[in-house]
C-alpha cells in the first residue's frame, strides 16, 4: 500500500475499543452503566475509577477526561500508530502515557480534543 494512501484502520487494526462518558459522581456512573446492561444485556465491570460495559463503554465514576467524554482506539502497534500519527501533527500528551509492567505503552491521550472528545490510542 503507498504511504500517501495509508490509513491507520488498515495500518495498525485501528477500531474503537470503547466510548467513555463522564459522571458525576461513582453512584450516577453506575446508574448510567446498570442503563447500559440493560439495554446491551451486558455484564457491568468495575475498576477504581470506572464502571465498564464489557468493554463497549466506559462510565467514569467522576468527571474524567474530555469536555463530553473520551473515545479509546485500539491499535496492534501502539508505538508505529503514536508515530504515524505524530508525522501528521497529532501529538499525544506524554502525561496521559499508562505503562504495562513490561514497560510498553497501554494507552495514551492524544493532546486536542476531538469535538470536545478526548481520545486515547490503546494496545488491542
Amino acid at each position: 500500500m503507498n504511504e500517501q494512501n495509508a490509513n491507520p484502520v488498515e495500518l495498525f487494526g485501528m477500531r474503537v475499543a470503547h466510548v467513555g462518558i463522564n459522571a458525576t459522581d461513582p453512584a450516577d456512573a453506575l446508574e448510567i452503566a446498570e442503563l447500559f446492561s440493560t439495554m446491551m444485556g451486558l455484564p457491568v465491570i468495575e475498576t477504581p475509577v470506572s464502571y465498564f460495559n464489557d468493554s463497549l463503554v466506559e462510565i467514569m465514576k467522576q468527571n474524567g477526561r474530555g469536555t463530553k467524554g473520551h473515545i479509546g482506539f485500539a491499535v496492534n502497534d501502539i508505538d508505529a500508530a503514536e508515530k504515524w500519527f505524530a508525522e501528521r501533527g497529532l501529538e499525544v500528551n506524554e502525561e496521559s502515557r499508562a505503562l504495562l509492567p513490561d514497560g510498553g505503552t497501554k494507552l495514551v491521550y492524544f493532546k486536542r480534543e476531538f469535538a470536545g472528545f478526548a481520545v486515547h490510542l490503546c494496545r488491542e
